[in-house]
């Protein structure tokens, strides 16, 4: 039986492994602010967490969601937010583009209507199907048909 070679580390060229003459250039799992940055910019240029968590460099989706979760993080939260809502902006612009693209029409409306169905979900209340025009967001009382509406206090 013959043992099969550590592979070597793209950085620091020693084995892949635990302990000492080992690698331990690993995914980074600990939360810094350049970090959180870095990964909230790269989300407002377009890119999911699932490709930046893809990255070797970058910490893997369950830190993330982790740090997301964190009471202490709440900045990175309100950041992550901040980035989401910027990248859903920038693909609206992006809808615009791809439909004025003399490119392959059935490719485009494909990536357009994904666009669409995406942005009325993660921003409904902006780019979902349904507009309230008439209440302001308030619910509004269920009419009873030959009598008095019974949501509405009186």
């Amino acid at each position: 039986m013959t043992k099969e070679p550590n592979k070597l580390c793209g950085k620091c060229n020693k084995p892949k492994g635990k302990g000492e003459g080992f690698c331990n250039c690993g995914r980074p799992e600990k939360y810094t602010k350049k970090l959180g940055e870095l990964i909230c910019l790269r989300l407002t240029n377009g890119e999911s967490l699932k490709k930046i968590c893809e990255d070797s460099k970058m910490p893997s989706r369950i830190s993330v969601h982790a740090w997301l979760l964190d009471e202490e993080k709440k900045e990175f939260l309100n950041n992550y937010k901040t980035a989401i809502n910027i990248r859903t902006e920038n693909m609206f612009d992006d809808i615009e583009d791809i439909a004025e693209n003399d490119g392959e029409v059935q490719r485009d409306r494909l990536r357009v209507d994904t666009r669409k169905w995406y942005l009325s979900k993660v921003m409904p209340k902006k780019y979902g199907d349904k507009l309230d025009l008439t209440s302001g967001g308030e619910k509004l009382p269920t009419p009873i048909y030959g009598g008095k509406s019974t949501d509405k206090e009186e």
